[in-house]
């Protein structure tokens, strides 16, 4: 009871409390502090640059710009599905820019599942379960859409188009 106790505590402490408490590490060398966000929507999407979905950095983009005073877009690069992410953090950061004209915040690559899951990823998938929202990650551009308060409100598929009515209608 006394182990099962501790764990629970250090996850929690790992994990964040708050999508709020989590500060990573950006592909600009900068950190991306949650923070700084609050108030406004935040839509985290886990990408790579090798993938069938990769144009999805395109509406990603567009969607960026077009909500840009309510909502931010995080990518976090991950190479956990058919190592379709296998550039380094400036290899990855050149093609988003070159090819996709990103300007939203990027993560260092991450891992997004498996036993060395980011904590950030660990608890964005808790906060699903409990709401009983769908894992979105099982493959490249899975997504969670936090509101401005810091609660997960929904996750949306990697087949789920950035500028679907699915996801817009949340913002508008």
């Amino acid at each position: 009871m006394k182990t099962l106790l501790i764990s629970l505590l250090l996850s929690v402490t790992l994990t964040g409390s708050s999508i709020y408490d989590f500060k990573v590490p950006g592909l600009d060398g900068n950190d991306i502090d949650f923070s700084s966000f609050k108030g406004k929507k935040i839509l985290i999407v886990n990408t790579a640059s090798k993938c069938g979905n990769t144009p999805q950095y395109n509406d990603l983009e567009k969607l960026y710009e077009k909500y840009k005073g309510k909502l931010v877009i995080v990518g976090f690069p991950a190479n956990n599905f058919g190592g379709q992410e296998p550039g380094t953090s400036t290899e990855i950061k050149e093609f988003c820019s070159k090819n996709y004209g990103v300007t939203f915040p990027m993560a260092d690559k991450i891992s997004v599942k498996g036993d060395d899951v980011a904590p950030i990823y660990q608890y964005l998938k808790g906060e699903a379960k409990a709401k009983g929202l769908a894992d979105p990650v099982n493959w490249n551009f899975g997504k969670f859409l936090v509101d401005e308060k810091g609660n997960l409100i929904a996750t949306f598929s990697p087949k789920t188009q950035p500028l679907s009515e699915e996801i817009l209608k949340y913002l508008n």
